[in-house]
């Protein structure tokens, strides 16, 4: 299936399918008691999600919202945990994923405590260019949600960016 920017792949709360993300990014969202949403997570090509289902049903923690045009396959829970059941294999190969996105998730708070405000903005955009090609991160997240990513104020992402050479 073809998602393209914008569209939602799932909401928080409900309950489905299981995803493998082929190509493009998503964000993961939470949304509060008050309205205000958060950004918790980015997706990239290669993972199957929602982490928190790949061993047993839960619902949605938060929902999904392609940031670029995606191809998603869906996967039947049935049938993922059905085959989890039969394949101790594949449960490794699960296990391999939640590790890498570990890694990941290590490396941001990284970022978080050991640069500087410009520094982290830096490393960031750096990321997600592997991911978009020549278009911006502004492109795809808003100041705000740059903020939560890399946590900093959207005043001082904002200025920060204002204080970067322009592309070439």
């Amino acid at each position: 299936m073809i998602l393209h920017k914008g569209e939602t792949l799932f909401r928080q709360g409900d309950s489905g399918p299981l995803y493998h993300v082929k190509s493009g990014l998503l964000k993961i969202v939470r949304l509060h008691e008050d309205g205000s949403t958060f950004l918790v997570n980015v997706i990239i090509p290669g993972e199957t999600i929602p982490h928190h289902s790949l061993i047993s049903p839960k619902p949605y923690h938060g929902t999904a919202v392609a940031l670029v045009s995606c191809e998603i396959e869906p996967i039947s829970a049935s049938a993922w945990y059905a085959e989890l059941e039969r394949d101790p294999v594949k449960c490794r190969e699960i296990a391999l994923q939640l590790q890498d996105k570990l890694r990941m998730m290590q490396q941001r708070i990284d970022q978080l405590t050991e640069v500087t405000p410009a520094e982290k903005l830096r490393k960031l955009q750096k990321w997600f260019h592997s991911f978009i090609g020549p278009s911006s991160l502004t492109e795809v997240l808003t100041q705000e949600e740059i903020g939560q990513l890399i946590g900093l104020r959207r005043e001082t992402v904002n200025r920060l960016l204002r204080a970067q050479p322009p592309a070439e």
